[in-house]
């Protein structure tokens, strides 16, 4: 590559990523500044964080928000990693022309928008006493077709002599699952696990739909309620999307390395 080129591609990706980084630096700068400083459009950090933390706890339940979150989407990527994994293998290893009929139909269900279910659902749950609880929360989300593709994609790379040679030596497929396929598809599970965690913690509009008691408020709804009534509190505001955006961005930065491996279905 020419000088001139290599110049222009750093020029490029420089910006590209100033692009990228500097909402998150924003973000992070208006959290440490007052409401008028925000509006004002001030880009440099201040001193104003410590106040605006002591303003949004008095107001706000944010631990128990942030608990309830965090227990909603742990609890959401444990049971939709296992219940998706064991779907993906199933389909894949015990393939026949049914199995694919179903996975067909999984797949058309996926062009169905969740607001033209959301009354049902609601109905639903109500009727079984559901709200305000963990199970309402994860059951309509507990298992989607895009994770059943994911690994049902990747279990087309599981090489079926491993599988025959764990047969004959008396493994039973349960345990062919969990000691063979959970280890060898490591990098799927990363990826499974960012999308579904990031998935589950941003989630808002079903959470905002059943979750009618303020003890089972989650961070989104938490952010939401901050941009009620006649003035907001900018500084408070963009605090709270801070701390909001912290554990996600832990999560994949946590799995990265395999995110993108696991997306393309290999296999180590």
């Amino acid at each position: 590559m020419s000088k001139g080129k290599k110049i222009i591609s750093y020029t490029v990706l420089s910006l590209v990523s100033f692009l990228s980084v500097f909402p998150l630096y924003w973000m992070f700068s208006a959290a440490t500044n007052k409401s008028v400083d925000v509006t004002r459009g001030r880009l440099i950090p201040g001193t104003y964080l410590l106040e605006n933390i002591r303003n949004l706890t008095a107001q706000y339940e944010v631990g128990g928000a942030m608990l309830n979150s965090l227990k909603y989407a742990v609890v959401l990527t444990v049971l939709s990693l296992l219940i998706c994994s064991l779907a993906g293998y199933g389909f894949e290893i015990f393939h026949d022309k049914g199995k694919d009929r179903v996975m067909n139909v999984l797949l058309l269900a996926m062009m169905v928008p969740f607001v033209a279910i959301i009354i049902p659902l609601y109905q639903m749950f109500a009727k079984v006493g559901a709200l305000n609880s963990t199970l309402g929360f994860i059951l309509p989300t507990i298992s989607t077709p895009f994770l059943i593709m994911l690994f049902r994609q990747s279990a087309r790379s599981f090489p079926i002599e491993i599988i025959e040679a764990a047969r004959m030596d008396g493994l039973s497929e349960f345990q062919i699952f969990i000691k063979m396929f959970i280890p060898t598809m490591r990098s799927t599970y990363s990826a499974a696990m960012t999308i579904t965690f990031m998935n589950a913690w941003n989630s808002y509009l079903w959470p905002k739909v059943i979750m009618t008691n303020p003890k089972s408020i989650t961070m989104p709804m938490l952010v939401a309620n901050l941009k009620e009534g006649y003035v907001t509190d900018y500084g408070m505001l963009m605090l709270a999307v801070l701390l909001c955006t912290v554990p996600t961005a832990i999560v994949f930065f946590v799995l990265q390395k395999n995110f993108a491996e696991g997306i393309t279905g290999a296999v180590k």
